[in-house]
């Protein structure tokens, strides 16, 4: 096993786990609830880059910001179909979660017929890499692709903003305020409907440009692209802490190390297995993640 190939390979499969998973750590830290319906935005968004290659013409570099607007308004939508209304009336959060659900199963089954009326019945789609080339970089020690540091770049240079936004900035304060206590939040002034959407929008921004790396990446676009890697991004949010970010990077990069590691010592078949028992065993072991903090009050 070539240990470092290996390392090469868990860095950039690692930084598109962690960009989509901050999406779903996000929703939860401001609202309290898993949105399960997140990996249905990120196969959208990889669907949105790739129809603005195909039939609008655009670079493929310029696929990433359309998915990422055409993402974040989409979850926006969601936020207010299927989250909104039952927050207004008080619902319990499992209810949520259950809409949450019934919107990822009809965000599929839509985009099934559209894949089938444009890509066929094999409902496959490719990005036109055109000039991009695709062989390793020569004169490196281990096997890396353009397309493959492109993405390295994209993930990490998101999540730096990601972090600086929240940080930094007015509108971070704010949702850290609405993150705390909401009704704290309101007395304050600040407008907790207001920062509802604007987070879904920036969750469902990372899930679109998550999803277009994640596309360009193995190039092969189906409407279940979202079902393995929402799967894995709850393990890497769970591993991290629910609701930290911090934790859904670090979580991010280890879950790919074991399956990429899993692969190379011939495991294939059990990566899967490998990661999702991680998720039982951290869940026993230490139900608040890795460097999340025990929490009494939340559900």
């Amino acid at each position: 096993m070539n240990v470092t190939q290996q390392i090469i390979n868990a860095i950039w499969l690692g930084s598109v786990y962690s960009l989509f998973s901050l999406g779903y750590a996000l929703v939860f830290s401001v609202l309290g609830v898993l949105n399960l319906a997140h990996s249905a935005i990120f196969m959208w968004g990889a669907f949105i880059g790739l129809v603005s290659v195909l039939y609008f013409g655009f670079p493929v570099w310029l696929s990433v910001p359309t998915a990422m607007i055409g993402a974040g308004l989409l979850a926006v939508l969601l936020e207010r179909v299927a989250f909104a209304p039952l927050r207004a009336r008080g619902a319990p959060r499992i209810s949520q979660l259950i809409s949450s659900i019934g919107a990822s199963i009809l965000l599929v089954s839509v985009a099934q017929l559209i894949f089938q009326e444009l890509f066929g019945a094999q409902m496959l789609a490719r990005f036109p890499l055109g000039s991009i080339p695709t062989d390793p970089i020569d004169g490196l020690p281990f096997n890396v692709t353009p397309i493959q540091v492109i993405i390295l770049l994209v993930a990490l240079i998101l999540m730096v903003l990601l972090q600086l936004l929240i940080a930094k900035t007015r509108l971070g304060q704010r949702m850290r305020a609405v993150a705390f206590n909401t009704r704290t939040a309101s007395l304050l002034g600040i407008n907790v409907g207001g920062i509802f959407v604007f987070t879904f929008f920036l969750a469902g921004a990372l899930a679109g440009a998550a999803g277009v790396l994640f596309g360009l990446a193995y190039n092969a676009l189906t409407p279940f692209i979202g079902d393995a890697i929402g799967l894995k991004g709850l393990t890497v949010i769970v591993l991290g802490g629910l609701g930290n970010i911090q934790g859904a990077l670090i979580g991010g990069f280890v879950v790919a190390g074991l399956e990429v590691f899993s692969i190379a010592a011939g495991g294939s078949n059990y990566r899967d297995a490998i990661v999702f028992s991680l998720l039982f065993l951290i869940l026993l072991v230490r139900p608040q993640g890795l460097v999340g903090q025990k929490e009494g009050t939340r559900a």
